[in-house]
């Protein structure tokens, strides 16, 4: 009987940006802009960083998985969001919701661990230069990229299986864009506290802990630079950690908001445009303020281009020249 409870909702409607048909088109066009710029900018960096000799170091080796993983965490829930935009049912089933749950709240675990990762590698360069290559070893950093992307996925398999363990017996509607968890225990049958309550332990465990180690970190690194006596060192430090910093507002700052904020019962709407902000606004402007604020990286991105078009041109001047022989 509890079985036939639990699997009485084969699908969930996702009501996503009510509107229009013409804004629907509108949303659509925007996210779709969004979407292809996060791809082009974040891959971009992920081959210059593959290509490029000079940038096979630590700091860009993780900058480079990070950008793979910024990929990953805007596929789970992007595509089919643009769906939905030109969709009348934007029905996803029972199993397609869940999944796209687990695997964009495990990407976003392997982002806040990935920016811990790098803090981390930063205050070992800054704080540490002598002693860092012999730290930060390819064994350790490798060892650093398999548990950047892993934990995150281990860690988050307990709340995604308790919540889906839940009687679902109808409404099926969900007033978001993606299977939050949050709607989702909502429409449970059963009030479930226990659940509610490891749930929102991970998350406050997850974030304030990863938040507290970037910031212990980078007032390591704060300390160290104030006793640098070259100016041009001190530029160079702050030059490296900004970008990063930047990144970590961003992210942290919608994150604190959504699930760790004392009035974290924010009204629809809101919740809507926070998650919109963390999920599709943050991982278009993360490769821009990486390959702006970066003069290594813009090099390597700039002598990638150049490289792509010569290969061009000359593959284009011998199809002329075959075309003119023929």
């Amino acid at each position: 009987s509890s079985r036939e409870t639990t699997n009485s909702v084969s699908h969930f409607i996702l009501m996503g940006f009510p509107s229009s048909p013409k804004m629907q088109l509108l949303y659509f066009g925007l996210f779709s802009v969004a979407y292809t710029l996060t791809l082009m900018g974040n891959a971009a960096i992920a081959c210059a960083v593959r290509w490029d000799r000079r940038l096979h170091t630590p700091m860009y080796i993780l900058l480079g998985n990070f950008s793979l993983l910024e990929i990953c965490y805007v596929t789970t829930t992007v595509p089919k969001m643009l769906a939905n935009f030109l969709s009348t049912s934007k029905s996803i089933s029972f199993v397609s919701c869940f999944a796209q749950f687990y695997f964009f709240f495990s990407f976003g675990y392997d982002e806040g661990f990935y920016l811990s990762i790098m803090a981390f590698d930063r205050c070992l360069a800054i704080c540490r230069p002598l002693h860092y290559p012999r730290i930060m070893t390819r064994q350790l950093c490798t060892g650093l990229v398999i548990f950047g992307w892993s934990c995150g996925f281990i860690i988050f398999l307990t709340p995604v299986v308790l919540i889906s363990k839940l009687p679902y017996c109808g409404p099926n509607v969900i007033n978001h864009f993606l299977c939050d968890p949050v709607p989702l225990m909502m429409l449970s049958c059963s009030e479930d506290i226990t659940t509610q309550l490891i749930y929102s332990t991970f998350n406050h465990i997850f974030i304030i802990g990863t938040f507290l180690f970037i910031l212990c970190s980078y007032a390591l690194v704060i300390l160290a630079v104030v006793r640098m006596t070259s100016e041009a060192s001190k530029r160079k430090a702050f030059s490296t950690c900004a970008s990063h910093l930047a990144v970590v507002t961003l992210f942290y700052g919608p994150s604190i908001m959504m699930y760790v904020s004392p009035g974290s019962g924010h009204p629809v709407k809101m919740q809507k445009i926070i998650t919109l902000f963390y999920s599709v606004v943050t991982p278009v402007c993360n490769p821009l303020i990486y390959s702006l604020r970066n003069k290594e990286m813009k090099d390597a991105l700039v002598k990638i281009f150049k490289t792509r078009a010569h290969k061009t041109r000359i593959r284009n001047l011998k199809c002329i020249h075959y075309t003119k022989s023929h």
